[in-house]
């Protein structure tokens, strides 16, 4: 049984997640949060000391969601191809995500501590990932030896730009875009030839 004042985390962050499309994570206040969530704002603030808070453990949840999506099939050929198959996917699938278009639209500064200043969960879950992916690539002898922290710091980097940077360039802000598609598969070029033995 749930204590009387347990946090219904879940239920906060759908709330936060609504207010970010309808009124912007600028505008939301935790007032709003607790009136939209059916929760008072101490029940926030036990959680979470300000919006930019939730908005980061909100950002974790829709990111690792998405990851974990694309983590379902497990590979039926040598590893190095799945890896660069479900980094090129997730990284189309982020760049187009509802909450990063609005983030990059209406709130970039939120991103520029990631970018700037210091790694965030996501990064630290992203490194995890991708160290014991390339581990086994190694193992299987489909990703060339190396230390696999390092490599995976590169291969998050250049996912990073092509997730970010990739729309600008192309004049695509809604993040889809033919000329996408086609950066997308030198991405998968790129990665292929960086990670083959």
């Amino acid at each position: 049984m749930k204590p009387v004042n347990a946090i219904p985390e879940e239920r906060i962050l759908d709330a936060a997640y609504d207010l970010a499309l309808s009124i912007g994570t600028q505008r939301m206040t935790m007032a709003d949060l607790a009136r939209h969530a059916g929760v008072s704002r101490a029940t926030l603030y036990r959680r979470w000391k300000s919006v930019r808070d939730v908005v980061a453990a909100l950002t974790t949840r829709e990111w690792t969601g998405v990851v974990e999506a694309a983590r379902t099939s497990s590979p039926t050929e040598p590893l190095r191809r799945h890896l660069v198959a479900s980094i090129v996917r997730l990284v189309g699938q982020i760049r187009v995500h509802p909450l990063l278009r609005h983030i990059v639209e209406q709130d970039p500064d939120f991103l520029l501590p990631y970018l700037l200043e210091r790694r965030g969960a996501n990064t630290d879950q992203q490194l995890d990932l991708l160290e014991s992916d390339l581990k086994t690539g190694m193992a299987d002898g489909s990703v060339r030896t190396g230390d696999p922290a390092l490599r995976a710091k590169a291969v998050l980097l250049t996912a990073w730009s092509f997730t970010l940077t990739a729309p600008v360039l192309v004049e695509a802000p809604e993040g889809r875009s033919p000329e996408l598609d086609e950066l997308d598969a030198e991405l998968a070029e790129l990665l292929d030839r960086y990670l083959k033995p």
